[in-house]
């Protein structure tokens, strides 16, 4: 900025001119109006299956992250643990497309449900996990351990 002060009535006299620039308006004629805004920042409006879609996303999310902790099998080594992994991680991902889908849509109840699966189910994946990484103190096995094949009794008499 320079240290001499502006001088405004040449300013003022300059916009005056650009004004008178632009020719005379009518009148009786109103200046043209402002455009209207369009809602939500340029947006179109979400059709209603597209909504709907987010909340099957969102709703099947919770209902799988709700059957977790009730796995009706033992989990603790071997095919079944890995089964219920793999339900883990079906739960993670549905949650994941309904919080993507529900970002989409501006549906913020929805976003939170489906937040509150993604965590869920990454405690109910980490319970299983960690324990066999050596996290914790108490160790797990990913495997079963196996017993060995079953040796029959030798029958009959033995030769001397």
């Amino acid at each position: 900025m320079s240290d001499q002060p502006r001088d405004w009535d040449r300013e003022l006299a300059n916009i005056d001119k650009a004004i008178a620039k632009q020719g005379p308006t009518p009148a009786g004629a109103a200046p043209s109006p402002a455009p209207a805004p369009r809602s939500q920042a340029g947006l179109p409006a979400p059709r209603r299956r597209s909504v709907a879609l987010a909340w099957f996303w969102v709703l099947l999310a919770v209902a799988l992250a709700a059957a977790l902790p009730l796995w009706p099998y033992e989990k603790s080594c071997g095919l079944q643990l890995f089964f219920f992994l793999g339900a883990a991680g079906v739960t993670m991902l549905v949650g994941l497309l309904g919080a993507l889908s529900s970002w989409a849509h501006r549906r913020g109840f929805a976003h939170l449900l489906a937040l509150s699966v993604l965590a869920w189910a990454g405690i109910m994946t980490a319970r299983e996990v960690l324990p066999r990484v050596g996290y914790t103190k108490q160790s797990r096995t990913w495997m079963c351990p196996s017993t060995g094949p079953a040796v029959p009794p030798a029958s009959g008499p033995k030769a001397p």
